[in-house]
């Protein structure tokens, strides 16, 4: 099978062919080099997307990448870049092997076919004139042969004719044979000529042309073979990274595998367990008898003038009554004083006092206003936004519950062990060098270490002064708290009884302030401080309470207690909260200066729309 025997007449559809065949090795390359930049792209949308869910540095998402199920979402992120990698490394073998290789293939495949239908047209062109050739000898001996014929009849009609002369008759003999011997030539040239065409156009169908055309035909067998090669490359460079992407996949499946429910279950305690105890039962309050109500230690509410302690709960037990109370009714509960007002320097008692209120010893307090004081019985914090502002908390954590209180020491602890590691490292180093220096001299001077070593010394000896304050702190919280098994399961006995013992103490100080208000020197281990926990992060971006009206300030008054502001003689200042009947109005100086103060030491101008207003949104809050 071969193209010069069955195709020798099919130059100009050959022609056509091989171009159509370059076109399509083109359109392969066009499409190789698309794949490529897909894969390319894939490959950055798959890193893009892995870096966006990666936690940020030094950030709270870094710390919620402690439990299994997010470690294995970590691991699945790094795989993803590992799986993007291995993308790239399909378009950069491709754009190699396939791309590059047929490229230059192409341009030597176009120069070799422009070679071999060069060959052939000129092949054509000279098979064409030796045609040419032969056509004209053809016609010049057709011609001589007529005129030879001719000339033959006139002589022979001159011969015949009595009247011509001899002479005549003989002018036309020589004539006859002149053009007779002409034929004989143009004969023997047309025969020349003939056999050389033959000859000619033997050599072109039969030698010429097929090997022409059995060129082509391997140019055009080679670029078949070589798209195919590419083909099957195309597929192993796939191929080549699919164990790579298995194992991929094989780690997603296996961090998927490693994520233990318990284990962040227990991590989730240890992480936000408080160690206090939830509060007791509520005893029943009869309205309906006038005697004095029941006391019990594990009521919400003590009479002040019993002298018995009003028990205060942790952060825990508070932490389970938040979410029943709305962002405004618990930002006013927890800045609101729940005592009474003091009266004005012109007035002998509270009683004395127009808009003042009763005492709460002449009356007894709603349950509600119990509760509401149970909420806010927390000493030296009025606030969860003061809480926010007021920067780190104390350094020995004590503003934290136990277990959160304990793990931070621990944590501590260990960094500055860390510290005391490096610390000596560079000492020994140091160290090391300073021998150097002595035993080689002219590598530098012994003493000029000294400084740095003396440094170091110093900075252990601090970093183990530190441990040692912070170990005592913790061995102080770790004899407070109940003894730990091995499931971390607590009893939590001894530390409520320490604990009772602090909050009656704190109680029994409130009860024997003059005003009934906290003391402020209540000792450290004795004062109940509510944990800067996340859920404070609600409050912070609050919108703060509508101005309902204006104030002027009647007399000075010294906000000494929580919640409180202090203001001066003739101050104009905004009411964002009428009197609720406790005696105190919540005024506002500014955006960050707000608080309570007595109403009978201001004179109140409420704005009536406004007021209305805020008694609406009141209404609909409730």
């Amino acid at each position: 099978m071969s193209w010069g025997t069955e195709l020798w007449d099919q130059f100009d559809n050959l022609e056509k062919h091989t171009q159509w065949g370059i076109d399509v090795l083109e359109k392969y390359i066009k499409f190789v080099k698309e794949r490529t930049e897909i894969e390319l792209s894939y490959a950055k949308q798959l890193r893009n997307l892995s870096k966006k869910y990666q936690p940020k540095k030094n950030s709270k998402e870094e710390e919620e990448y402690r439990y299994t199920s997010t470690k294995a979402f970590l691991a699945t992120l790094n795989e993803m870049n590992d799986y993007a990698g291995q993308h790239e490394v399909i378009s950069e073998n491709m754009t190699s092997l396939i791309t590059g290789e047929l490229t230059r293939y192409v341009q030597e495949l176009k120069q070799e076919r422009k070679s071999h239908f060069h060959d052939g047209r000129k092949a054509q062109q000279h098979i064409e004139t030796c045609w040419k050739q032969l056509e004209a000898s053809k016609r010049r001996f057709e011609r001589d042969c007529k005129e030879a014929d001719r000339a033959q009849q006139y002589f022979e009609k001159m011969d015949a004719d009595i009247n011509v002369t001899k002479a005549d008759v003989e002018k036309a003999r020589q004539q006859a044979q002149l053009r007779h011997q002409m034929a004989e030539d143009s004969k023997a040239e047309y025969c020349s000529t003939l056999q050389k065409f033959n000859s000619e156009q033997h050599d072109h169908y039969y030698t010429h042309i097929p090997n022409i055309f059995q060129k082509i035909q391997e140019m055009e067998e080679r670029r078949i073979v070589r798209i195919g090669e590419s083909m099957k490359t195309f597929a192993d460079v796939d191929r080549q990274v699919i164990p790579i992407i298995g194992k991929c996949l094989d780690e997603i499946t296996k961090a998927a595998e490693s994520i233990d429910h318990k284990n962040d279950s227990q991590m989730v305690i240890e992480a936000f367990k408080s160690g206090f105890e939830p509060p007791g039962d509520v005893d029943f309050e009869d309205f309906t008898q006038p005697m004095k109500r029941t006391v019990s230690e594990s009521s919400l509410s003590n009479s002040r003038g019993d002298g018995k302690s009003e028990p205060k709960f942790g952060g825990k037990s508070k932490g389970k009554l938040w979410p029943f109370i709305k962002k405004n009714k618990l930002m006013s509960l927890l800045t609101s004083p729940h005592q009474p007002p003091p009266p004005p320097p012109a007035s002998a008692s509270p009683s004395a006092v127009p808009n003042g209120p009763q005492s709460p010893k002449q009356q007894k307090e709603p349950l509600s206003h119990r509760f509401n004081e149970f909420m806010t019985s927390k000493p030296k914090i009025h606030c969860f936004r003061s809480l926010k502002r007021g920067g780190a908390g104390p350094e020995d954590f004590s503003n934290l519950p136990p277990e959160q209180r304990r793990k931070k020491l621990q944590q501590k602890v260990d960094e500055l062990n860390k510290d005391i590691q490096k610390e000596m490292d560079q000492r020994d180093a140091l160290t090391k060098m300073k021998d150097v220096y002595i035993k080689n001299p002219q590598m530098g001077d012994p003493a000029s270490v000294d400084h740095r070593l003396a440094e170091l010394g110093q900075n252990i000896e601090k970093l183990r002064l530190e441990v040692q304050k912070f170990e005592g702190w913790l061995a102080e919280v770790e004899g407070r708290l109940p003894m730990r098994t091995e499931q971390a399961r607590r009893q939590s006995g001894l530390y409520e009884a320490q604990n009772t013992s602090a909050v009656n103490s704190c109680a029994q100080d409130r009860e024997s302030s003059p005003d009934g208000s906290y003391t402020e020197e209540q000792s450290q281990e004795t004062e109940m401080k509510v944990p800067a926990t996340d859920f404070d992060d609600e409050f912070d971006d609050e919108e703060p309470l509508p101005t309902i009206g204006t104030c002027k300030a009647l007399y000075t008054f010294e906000g000494q207690n929580e919640g409180t502001i202090s203001v001066a003689e003739g101050e104009m200042l905004y009411v964002i909260e009428e009197d609720k009947g406790d005696g105190w109005t919540r005024i506002r100086r500014n955006e960050d200066e707000e608080g309570y103060v007595p109403t009978s030491y201001v004179e109140v101008y409420l704005d009536k729309n406004a007021k209305d207003v805020y008694k609406s949104l009141q209404k609909i809050s409730e």
